[in-house]
């Protein structure tokens, strides 16, 4: 963006000239004319090089196109209405700093939109933070156990973790809950809420529709794999607090094979897809299933989607809804036992249903070699990124590093292909970029949880497995770990 406003800066000096440098040469614009609330309806339709190509014209439309109000309709048009609202918040603003600042009595951030927009946009770094002195007192006793391959949701403003792995290849059962509301640097209680249902596993998948969860397939620790749907409600109580309620949802006949260590996400609003896995017999999966929930989400059908090209069999990736009908699948661990680092956009709208391959070569990648990667987690954040953190490679080297991916770069991308081919023309690299992490340094993961605020400013990581000292009789040294910490993308400077 700083490049294309200098060159802008320059390409437009003449124009400067001609559009400044007297009132005659303004009345013979038919531009300079226009009144302001043209030029900003005209703003609002243009990319946002040529509003920053616009501003360096003259002083005149420099005032108009970096005005706070112009950028805040730019960063609803780019994010939403409900991410801009939520920003609102979070933020006391100060129109005429361009530069923010910190307000001393509030200790909140003070920014303009630009600035926001501009530290979004060039997204380069996150700040992570430890939570240990964020959980009200709380002995060990009354904390999640560390665990990995559980599933960890916000939704209804708090934060859902439910079973996962621990010592001895035991699963666990338990469901807790943590009320977070719009205050992410609050001391967080846990509360452990429900035991038994559902069935203890790890390996499942849980994701959010609305304001309810749903729980699909899994593996216990006799190895069985499972393929049950399962939907999940909180209940805030004044005198009982928070409860959940699990009811078995009915699907009919047609249901997936039972797996675990498969990828899903809700696409769509009313959709949930899956993908891949570790089938009967220890066998990779390669097949994709949608659920189809009804309005009131008391039942649902299950469809496998059947199409000419699909992403090969794998189990340990990620699959993230990157808006509309879209999600975009990453990495894993394929059939070989290899670990993969290819990128599919799957497309499931009326008009198009079907897997598309970007392609990309990692030495085209500052540092694009450590791309691979299984157990890791991949969230859409604010601004339209995909934020890759963690997961091991195939030596077992557990990985500490944050990757983001453009995500409406592949949109784009994939706009342009239309249904000519299921591959890209391998316009993908420049999409990748690695980030720097500031603050408290967590220890490398792979199969831990991550979670984010309905904006995708904060991220809340869970468990996992790290290294850990070796025992004698241990074939590795992992250990399973119960830490939770925070990421944030707009550090407040407080």
């Amino acid at each position: 963006m700083e490049e294309a406003e200098n060159s802008s800066a320059s390409s437009s000096s003449s124009t400067t000239t001609s559009c400044c440098s007297s009132s005659a040469s303004d009345r013979s614009q038919p531009i300079s004319r226009a009144g302001d609330d043209h030029l900003f309806s005209i703003l609002l339709l243009l990319p946002v090089e040529s509003i920053l190509s616009f501003s360096s014209t003259c002083k005149k439309f420099r005032t108009l196109a970096c005005s706070d109000v112009l950028w805040e309709s730019v960063c609803r048009r780019e994010w939403g209405s409900a991410s801009v609202d939520a920003l609102r918040s979070s933020y006391i603003w100060s129109p005429d700093d361009c530069h923010g600042g910190t307000d001393s009595r509030s200790n909140k951030l003070t920014s303009s939109w630009i600035d926001i927009y501009r530290q979004v946009s060039r997204l380069d770094s996150i700040a992570c933070h430890s939570l240990s002195g964020f959980l009200g007192g709380q002995e060990d006793s009354t904390l999640p156990s560390p665990r990995a391959s559980h599933s960890l949701n916000f939704v209804s403003d708090s934060m859902v973790l439910f079973g996962g792995g621990c010592e001895g290849g035991r699963h666990l059962d338990d469901t807790w809950v943590a009320y977070i509301g719009r205050d992410f640097r609050r001391k967080l209680i846990w509360q452990r809420v429900n035991s038994g249902l559902p069935s203890g596993r790890f390996g499942h998948t849980c994701v959010v529709v609305g304001n309810f969860l749903v729980l699909f397939g899994g593996i216990n620790d006799h190895g069985n794999r499972q393929n049950d749907t399962w939907i999940g409600h909180l209940a805030f109580h004044e005198t009982l607090g928070i409860s959940i309620m699990w009811r078995l949802l009915e699907v009919g006949s047609t249901v997936p094979p039972a797996r675990g260590a498969h990828a899903a996400c809700c696409v769509d609003g009313r959709k949930i897809v899956i993908h891949g896995g570790i089938g009967l017999y220890g066998l990779r999966l390669g097949d994709t299933w949608v659920l189809e929930l009804s309005d009131n989400l008391c039942f649902g059908m299950w469809h496998e989607l059947v199409v000419q090209l699909s992403p090969p069999p794998r189990s340990g990736h990620s699959l993230t809804w990157i808006g509309g009908a879209r999600a975009v699948l990453f990495g894993g661990r394929g059939l070989g036992y290899e670990v993969l680092n290819d990128v599919w956009l799957l497309d499931i709208s009326r008009s198009s249903m079907r897997w598309v391959q970007l392609l990309y070569e990692m030495h085209d990648i500052p540092q694009g070699v450590s791309l691979p990667r299984v157990g890791h987690s991949a969230t859409l954040v604010l601004g339209g990124w995909l934020l890759i953190y963690g997961g091991e490679d195939s030596l077992r080297r557990r990985k500490n590093d944050f990757w983001v991916l453009n995500t409406k770069e592949i949109s784009s991308q994939a706009e342009q292909q239309g249904n000519k081919s299921n591959t890209s023309n391998g316009l993908l690299a420049s999409s990748w970029k690695r980030l720097n992490s500031i603050g408290y340094k967590p220890s490398p993961r792979s199969f831990h949880r991550v979670c984010s605020d309905h904006l995708g400013r904060y991220l809340y990581v869970f468990g996992g497995m790290v290294d850990g000292l070796l025992q004698p009789a241990a074939a590795s040294g992992l250990r399973f770990d119960g830490e939770l910490f925070l990421v944030e993308l707009l550090r407040s400077r407080v």
